[in-house]
């Protein structure tokens, strides 16, 4: 029977960085000879992208909080049960963009979505799977969204959102890694990307140290 696989979470507001670590952390474990996918939220199969579409476009019709936060978890209920959970059965490592704290984060601080009801949810879709390590990339909002919107692309709903949303959005993040030190690294990722970087590989190394 194959060891279970390690899950690890890279979490953060828009211009953190967190698909240049996941980049990083993708081929450094490549190299040590494990095997691990890379993944996303929302989305991560076909049937979870195309609602993660559903999210993060603009449109004409308004999407209330509720549905927002429905379709975060639809997409989530698809994600764990056809990717993830398979994934960590066979022995692989999965590096995922965002999980359950990114809707604490959002909905919950950013939203207003009364956490609680965030946690129900959460106890359906994905009863007992939780990351073995989230790594948040923390950056003031304003330095963040100076670097998304620099990208030149032209971005999702999420950043058309005010720095005030994404303060809150920033504090709940914070108060959950600090609720859970053993399992959350709070990375500075206002520092110089090598470093930024440094640190990340050695969480990821300590995780893989561990039986």
């Amino acid at each position: 029977m194959a060891t279970r696989g390690r899950f690890i979470t890279l979490e953060g507001i828009e211009g953190a960085g967190k698909s240049s670590v996941a980049r990083a952390l993708l081929q450094h474990l490549q190299a040590t000879g494990q095997a691990v996918i890379a993944s996303r939220e929302p989305g991560g199969t076909p049937m979870a992208e195309r609602i993660r579409e559903l999210v993060l476009t603009r449109s004409e019709e308004p999407l209330p909080a509720g549905g927002e936060l429905l379709l975060m978890f639809a997409a989530r209920a698809v994600h764990v049960s056809n990717l993830l959970e398979p994934a960590l059965a066979r022995g692989d490592w999965v590096l995922c963009d965002r999980f359950t704290d990114a809707t604490l984060a959002y909905q919950g601080g950013g939203r207003g979505v009364p956490l609680d009801d965030i946690l129900s949810l959460t106890r359906f879709a994905h009863p007992g799977l939780s990351p073995d390590l989230t790594l948040l990339l923390d950056v003031p909002p304003a330095i963040g969204l100076q670097r998304a919107r620099g990208r030149g692309e032209n971005g999702d709903r999420f950043e058309d959102e005010t720095v005030a949303f994404f303060d809150r959005v920033r504090a709940v993040y914070l108060q959950l890694a600090h609720a859970q030190p053993q399992r959350w690294c709070v990375i500075d990722a206002t520092a110089p990307l090598q470093r930024v970087l440094e640190q990340a590989k050695a969480a990821v190394q300590a995780l893989q140290g561990t039986p």
